[in-house]
């Protein structure tokens, strides 16, 4: 072989390689990648050696390039959901998402930019084809003789067996004897995603049916028992053990009490349930879905199946229903474009809620002050007579529950630099999170504060109350809640008249349920909700 064949074989085995170990998040975008060895590199070069330039050989090529087409193109939107929305890209699931992108990229440099753009992925696609072409192509000319053909073939099933093998002990379906001094990176994120479509599609078949057999999708009169606001309000890990767990108990017992002692003194109403979550110890947005689709939505690959169901949500139906509907989301700090199918008219995330003080680490604000900005946001700025119908999902006690905020006077929260000094005075999380028991104490802190801010708000407006849904959205890891079952309070805070209405033979009066209160799945709540407050009587067919 000349120098420029062997250069050419060299340079073909590269741009294999850099193929292979293409990152697909912005954290594995170092240096240090291009050192991993992909296990998949050989069996791909063996198996070129192998068939030549054979009829089978041009058709191995065929299907490798257009296999390592689609998984570049799959890392590449995987690399973008992780930089823009901090989660990997569905095949199925994150489809009509891509539209979205397209037009933001109109909204942000215009359509010619976006036409560039769109022209320039094609280009590069096609330019990385051809190249993967010629890379394989210079491999399957190499010239061999007898026996080597063939014994490259027998190597290159011995790699292909050694890819499986690492794939299959990385999604834990056995355990090798050894590590393996490599890794199949990317034959293993080819098997997950496409598992991941398929199972999305499974779950798509059964939402989407239950699309069709929606009994109240396009109905008239829903709602039409309620003349105020409503606000469904998410209190992030709050969980049944702070009814159970003396040590949490003790405290927020104490707290639920009082709160509906002070309720009541003022004229509300309360009433309380226990539900069972989809999810445990995190993953809100499952509870949320879950609450809103009335669909069992209990994993991410379902959570992307009922975005593109077009099932209704409670939100929806409630602006068919002449609502203004709104989300109220501080912990939303990046794009999201999911929220165009949640059914809201008004998006006020992080940004928009004008909280001008030090975050409480990776919490954005207090409660509190979020509730103040959706009154001076929403509530005290209405641009029509519709009521508002809301879904607020709380921060405070999400994890790692430091520092925990004090209530402060509403009239003094301002721009929230007056919580400042309880920031600069806490203890770092790393501090904190070296000692359990002071991370559990921590927790018990901040879902009482958590507590105690949605009944002080609720007091607030006791003259004009708006009817609040207070809906735990999961438990807290088990170590932290002391407690692994998935129950969560539900309380119904409002007039007594709206409050009997959604207090069925399940809900116990007042804000602390009994341990005997039956446990009720959370996704009937929609069809609980509608059912309560509509003079219609639908019946819905279980899913």
């Amino acid at each position: 072989m000349t120098l420029r064949s062997v250069s050419a074989v060299i340079l073909a085995a590269m741009i294999l390689h850099l193929v292979l170990v293409q990152p697909n998040h912005p954290a594995a975008m170092a240096w240090d990648a291009l050192l991993l060895f992909p296990l998949e590199l050989p069996a791909i070069l063996l198996a070129l050696l192998a068939f030549g330039t054979s009829r089978t050989g041009v058709i191995l090529r065929l299907v490798l390039v257009v296999a390592l087409i689609s998984i570049f193109v799959l890392k590449t939107a995987d690399f973008v959901m992780f930089t823009s929305l901090n989660r990997g890209f569905n095949l199925v699931g994150d489809m009509p998402l891509v539209g979205s992108f397209y037009d933001l990229i109109v909204g942000n440099l215009g359509a010619v930019a976006a036409i560039a753009a769109v022209i320039g992925a094609v280009l590069v696609i096609i330019g990385l084809a051809l190249i993967l072409w010629w890379a394989m192509r210079v491999w399957a000319r190499l010239p061999l003789r007898r026996p080597l053909p063939a014994l490259a073939a027998i190597a290159a099933v011995a790699g292909a067996a050694l890819v499986i093998t690492d794939v299959g002990a990385k999604m834990g379906r056995w355990s090798t004897p050894f590590p393996y001094p490599g890794t199949a990176f990317t034959a293993r994120l080819g098997v997950e995603r496409f598992r991941t479509a398929q199972d999305t599609i499974a779950d798509l078949r059964v939402f989407r049916a239950a699309v069709a057999n929606d009994p109240f999708a396009g109905q008239a009169g829903l709602f039409d028992l309620v003349d105020r606001d409503v606000i469904v309000v998410f209190v992030e890990s709050y969980g049944r053990t702070s009814l159970d767990t003396p040590f949490y108990a003790d405290l927020h017992r104490e707290t639920l009490a009082k709160g509906e002692a002070e309720l009541a003194a003022l004229g509300l109403a309360t009433s309380s349930t226990l539900l069972a979550s989809p999810t445990q110890g995190g993953q809100s947005w499952l509870a949320h879905s879950t609450f809103a689709n009335g669909l069992w939505v209990p994993n991410q690959t379902s959570y992307r199946a009922v975005l593109s169901s077009g099932r209704q949500t409670l939100f929806h139906l409630a602006q068919d229903a002449g609502f203004h509907t709104a989300a109220v989301m501080p912990q939303i700090t990046l794009d999201w474009p999911e929220a165009q199918v949640m059914g809201f008219e008004t998006i006020l995330a992080e940004a928009d809620l004008g909280y001008a003080g030090e975050p409480f680490n990776w919490i954005t604000m207090p409660d509190q002050f979020t509730f103040a900005a959706m009154d001076r946001l929403l509530r005290d700025q209405r641009t029509d007579d519709r009521p508002y119908f809301i879904q607020m999902a709380l921060g405070s006690s999400h994890a790692p529950w430091v520092p925990v905020p004090d209530l402060v006077d509403w009239d003094d929260l301002g721009d929230g630099t007056i919580f400042d000094p309880i920031v600069a005075a806490s203890d770092t999380p790393r501090v904190v999170w070296k000692d359990y028991d002071r991370v559990r104490d921590q927790y018990r802190l901040a879902v009482d504060y958590a507590l105690q801010t949605v009944f002080a708000y609720a007091a607030l407006h006791a003259d004009n109350p708006p009817l609040m849904i207070i809906v735990g959205d999961h438990q807290a890891a088990g170590f932290i809640a002391l407690d692994e079952r998935p129950h969560v309070p539900m309380h119904i805070v409002g007039p007594q008249a709206l409050v009997n209405l959604l207090s069925d033979a399940d809900f116990t009066p007042g804000l602390i349920p009994t341990k005997t209160t039956p446990i009720r799945r959370m996704d009937l709540m929609r069809a609980h909700i509608l059912q309560a407050l509509s003079t219609r009587q639908i019946t819905e067919v279980a899913q």
